[in-house]
């Protein structure tokens, strides 16, 4: 299996009452998706001081990555002030913390796998940006579309970094946490956030 589409590597589309769910909820899609970027850059700066002393192109990339995901940050606070979007505090999604529960617990596993995971968090990023372009305001709907192409690049990074320096089965963890993200993104979550599932109410 080569780098593959977004759409290729994900096992399932975004549900439509998610995106339902996204028109209703602009301002906690927008502070969710803030917590999102944060976080994204935690990651990679976390993968360069684990992992990225004995892996110095892996650790530029990332160092890149991270730089990438503040400004991304930055943009969407921008956004949420000029809107009139207070930030505050949200809790986690389900989605993270599902897909770290199939981390294999020892090395080098466990990094092939964290770099697998991180891959499929930014596809399925991607592929949020483009189902919602078509039904939110048109600032926002520019503005995902900008991030699009964005995230590409990030999933691609983590795929093909996995394929470089992960083990041999990359292809079999690839599967198996494809059906796991699968799982959380079809099924009902309680509350609605970037990443969640389906809502329940």
């Amino acid at each position: 299996m080569t780098v593959a589409s977004v759409h290729s590597l994900l096992a399932c589309p975004t549900p439509k009452a998610w995106v339902k769910a996204a028109v209703r909820h602009l301002d906690i899609l927008l502070t969710d998706h803030a917590n999102c970027e944060k976080k994204a850059a935690a990651t990679a700066m976390n993968l360069m001081f684990r992992y990225g002393e004995r892996l110095p192109d892996l650790q530029d990339a990332l160092s890149k990555l991270a730089r990438e995901e503040l400004r991304h940050f930055e943009q969407v606070t921008r956004i949420m002030r000029r809107r009139g979007v207070a930030y505050k505090p949200l809790t986690a999604a389900r989605y993270a913390e599902g897909l770290r529960r199939h981390l294999r617990k020892h090395e080098p596993q466990r990094f092939t796998d964290l770099l697998v995971i991180g891959a499929f968090i930014e596809a399925r990023s991607c592929e949020r940006f483009e189902v919602l372009v078509p039904v939110l305001p048109e600032d926002l709907a520019e503005f995902y579309r900008g991030l699009h192409a964005a995230e590409a690049r990030h999933f691609q990074l983590y795929l093909g970094a996995a394929r470089r320096y992960g083990t041999e089965g990359v292809d079999e963890r690839v599967k198996a946490i494809a059906a796991a993200e699968a799982e959380l993104i079809r099924s009902e979550d309680e509350v609605f956030r970037f990443h969640s599932g389906v809502p329940s109410a």
